[in-house]
């Protein structure tokens, strides 16, 4: 893009930062497919690559987007957000220790347990809805890493990253954020002090339920930084170049997703508050949230496009209501252009601290009256059973 002045991430979402490849001006961006590099006779590299394996031509411009859309230094794509997620942790040395937020994305919370119990890492959770007990937990033993999930899934505690991130550093530690739910146009972590951003990519950056992937981004160079670059390349976690592809063209889209996503569930989660079917709206977007005040301080533009809800009549009910829905979709993951719901205590399984009356709703891009018909309908229809 030739322009000099500061554009929107709207403007260069779109045009995925107007780059035009050449030598034919491409204005769709070419998918590059070559696994390795010709040598010059002298042994170098003319084309500035070695293999694919760390420096994929097929990664630059989804890579170069994601770090201008959240103002950092650098981006690295991975083969999945728990790739990614997992190239941090295992950063961490036999006797250092991780704080982590206790309402987190399942999967990547079952794996930490175990992963940290296995290699001698200290590991303790934090109440995500409370600063104060945030920072007691930090101040408890040595800390090297706090990760931090917000708005975290699946009730949607809003961590105050500014304050967070000022705490850890005081005590030398690096602060990770998972903003998969928030997205670079909700919240920017690395603006409010973080030291990395990870994206679940598979979400809302593809949007479309068709790409799993993941991504770091880092504020600044670091050591740390550095052994997660060499995780990635001698661990082999790396995207595939249709992937990339796909996924840099769902970029392309965010902000208008992202925005209507929001829209809707803000608009859903206002409708539902009161109703005799619901104990709870779990959504940053209503006051009456725990952390509508950091909420509103720390997210632009919305509050996401994920709530969920407490029905009344307990875990017998909530399965009967998700399974009235017609219009939302059954299925696991989030952040897409269809609108997913899920009974989520029964797919976390065995273990989870999930309640068993909440269900997890997604919010795609569908009419938002709709949604909200589909969702009261089955609400009605799910009265008798609990």
């Amino acid at each position: 893009m030739t322009t000099t002045r500061k554009l929107s991430p709207r403007t260069l979402t779109a045009q995925a930062l107007g780059r035009i490849a050449q030598p034919y001006h491409d204005i769709a961006p070419p998918i590059h497919v070559s696994t390795t590099f010709e040598r010059a006779g002298d042994g170098s590299y003319p084309g500035g690559r070695l293999y694919a394996r760390d420096v994929s031509p097929a990664f630059d411009q989804a890579e170069a987007l994601l770090t201008e859309l959240e103002g950092g230094h650098q981006s690295l794509l991975f083969a999945s957000g728990m790739a990614a997620a997992t190239a941090v942790i295992m950063t961490l040395a036999p006797g250092q220790r991780v704080v982590a937020c206790r309402s987190m994305y399942w999967a990547l919370r079952n794996w930490l347990v175990n992963f940290c119990a296995q290699w001698q890492i200290g590991l303790d959770f934090y109440d995500g809805a409370d600063i104060d007990d945030l920072v007691r937990q930090l101040r408890a033993a040595p800390t090297d890493l706090l990760w931090i999930e917000t708005p975290a899934n699946p009730s949607w505690e809003v961590t105050d990253i500014a304050a967070a991130a000022s705490a850890a550093h005081a005590l030398g530690a690096t602060v990770v954020v998972d903003s998969t739910v928030a997205t670079p146009l909700h919240t920017r972590p690395l603006e409010l002090g973080a030291d990395i951003v990870m994206h679940s990519a598979t979400k809302y950056l593809n949007g479309h339920s068709d790409v799993i992937a993941g991504a770091l981004v880092c504020r600044e160079d670091s050591p740390r930084w550095q052994q997660i670059r060499r995780n990635r390349n001698m661990g082999g976690a790396i995207l595939g170049t249709f992937e990339s592809w796909l996924l840099l063209r769902g970029m392309r889209t965010l902000h208008l997703r992202v925005a209507q996503s929001s829209a809707s569930a803000q608009a859903i989660a206002e409708a539902l508050v009161g109703h005799p079917g619901v104990v709870e709206v779990l959504y940053p977007g209503l006051p009456s949230h725990v952390n509508h005040a950091v909420a509103a301080r720390q997210m632009q533009g919305g509050f996401g496009g994920m709530l969920s809800i407490r029905t009344i009549g307990g875990e017998a009910r909530a399965r009967a209501v998700t399974a009235a829905l017609s219009v939302f979709k059954r299925a696991t993951s989030l952040g897409a252009v269809e609108s997913l719901a899920e009974h989520r205590a029964s797919v976390e399984g065995p273990g989870s601290a999930c309640p068993v009356d909440l269900i997890r709703l997604s919010i795609g891009i569908e009419a938002s009256e709709d949604l909200l018909t589909d969702l009261l309908a089955a609400l009605e229809s799910g009265s008798g059973s609990g």
